[in-house]
């Protein structure tokens, strides 16, 4: 861990993991600054938000030029910016697939699909599948989904099937911000498994129930999965009503795909829709506050993949749907006022599937053995600043492979040409190392091969 406030504050393990378990909650002693008097607590709160499509360095605590993000930045200072943080895939669907099960998307048939883009009864998370809703219901959380599932249709899968008490939100990957329409024409907000009438902007919408959610005082804590489409396409910012109606008119008129809006959009549409997604995290987090739980709530915000066609990725080549550095390195904040030490930033690569087992060691909750994780716990890395444990990350999609081992990164382009690249020096992937490090580039490429071969094929 390294920055301007990097020594960890004196939080004693023995103290945080002394209850871990000792009751169907999983209490977990309190994870005071030493010399504290505070009595055990329960295990924290979890706020975890999902960004869609947000670049690298679209954050102004990472480096936007223009985007102005106040409540983004008072979080990242309140306690740890991450800025190589990764997400499990360059597309929506299997990262997703990533955080919920805490393993490669490729374990699944719904994680082959990137990302799954209609019903079929294979594609999606099964029900007798462990995911990080049911593991933390097991000890006693309250778990709720509000926003984007993109983990399978009805009336095959849903949320609720795999372990969260409440769901609100779209099953697909895109909709209108006002209509609420898909790609196909269908309309796609539902509470639980209901259609939900609500033709409001969808971030307003995803804002005001998650409020109404984290205002709710219970006795037992709770896991919110708070996932904004915000900035996905269509680029539509909260007063871009007459836009939507135009592409909704489009839609009817049987114009498919015209959600990809490749003739709409502006940098400046861009620009208000991070900002709006600024603006409703700080809502969520200032009535969070205001019911008294700030303290007892750990904050995750990240993005699902990142950034396309408006976003700011520089230094980083590549965008959504690459393997390169733009494609999966994203933004990732983690808060816990009075819990975790402030303004610390960390410079060691974490992925997805290693929130899923920092969120479950905090909690209490053990991995079900039958469905081993694919990332590793951050909780030592947090409380007691040491390193993060050193393993390759490990990507891969249909045309595209990449694994990263230290600073040494392996890629494998859609053209089948393999590349090297040191991120030490080289984070915008331009000096190919290839042909000078053959030795360094085998070593890499038989490691990506070795994980490779425990996950599912891709269909010939």
């Amino acid at each position: 861990m390294s920055g301007d406030d990097d020594q960890p504050d004196g939080m004693s393990r023995r103290r945080f993991t002394g209850l871990l378990g000792a009751t169907g909650a999983g209490l977990v002693a309190g994870l005071a600054p030493s010399g504290s008097t505070a009595k055990p607590l329960r295990p924290p709160n979890l706020l975890v938000i999902l960004a869609d499509d947000l670049g690298w360095a679209d954050l102004s605590c990472y480096g936007s030029p223009t985007i102005r993000t106040p409540n983004l930045d008072r979080l990242a200072a309140s306690g740890v910016r991450f800025t190589q943080g990764y997400a499990a895939s360059s597309v929506c669907s299997p990262t997703r697939f990533g955080l919920y099960t805490g393993r490669y998307p490729g374990r699944l048939a719904g994680g082959l699909r990137e990302p799954i883009a209609a019903a079929t009864e294979i594609d999606g998370i099964p029900r007798d599948h462990p995911t990080l809703g049911s593991l933390l219901k097991s000890v006693g959380y309250h778990t709720a989904m509000i926003g984007k599932w993109h983990c399978g249709y009805l009336p095959w899968f849903s949320p609720t099937r795999v372990g969260w008490d409440e769901f609100f939100g779209n099953f697909g990957g895109a909709v209108d911000y006002f209509s609420k329409v898909d790609l196909e024409g269908r309309y796609d907000l539902y509470e639980g498994e209901v259609e939900h009438p609500d033709l409001r902007y969808y971030t307003e919408i995803l804002t005001e129930k998650a409020a109404l959610f984290v205002r709710r005082r219970r006795s037992d804590p709770w896991m919110l999965n708070l996932n904004f489409t915000t900035p996905h396409w269509p680029w539509e910012g909260p007063g871009d009503k007459t836009v939507s109606a135009g592409l909704t008119a489009r839609i009817k008129a049987g114009e498919r795909r015209v959600l990809f809006h490749t003739d709409g959009g502006s940098v400046k549409t861009y620009q208000a829709m991070v900002e709006d997604l600024d603006k409703a995290v700080g809502s969520v987090v200032s009535a969070l506050r205001g019911s008294g739980q700030l303290e007892e709530t750990l904050i995750f915000f990240a993005s699902d993949n990142g950034g396309e066609r408006f976003s700011y990725t520089w230094p980083l080549s590549g965008s959504k749907g690459e393997v390169l550095e733009g494609g999966i390195r994203v933004p990732t904040l983690v808060s816990w006022p009075g819990r975790l030490r402030s303004r610390q930033v960390v410079h060691e690569p974490v992925v997805t599937m290693d929130w899923t087992a920092t969120f479950l060691e905090l909690a209490g909750a053990k991995p079900d053995p039958s469905h081993p994780l694919d990332g590793v716990s951050l909780v030592d890395h947090l409380t007691h600043g040491k390193p993060v444990p050193r393993r390759d990350l490990f990507w891969r999609m249909k045309d595209q492979r990449a694994l990263r081992r230290g600073d040494l990164k392996y890629v494998r382009t859609p053209d089948a040409a393999d590349h090297l690249y040191d991120l030490a020096v080289d984070v915008h992937e331009q000096a190919d190392l290839a042909r000078r490090r053959p030795e360094d580039l085998a070593a890499l490429r038989a490691a990506w091969e070795a994980i490779n071969v425990g996950l599912l094929p891709y269909e010939a």
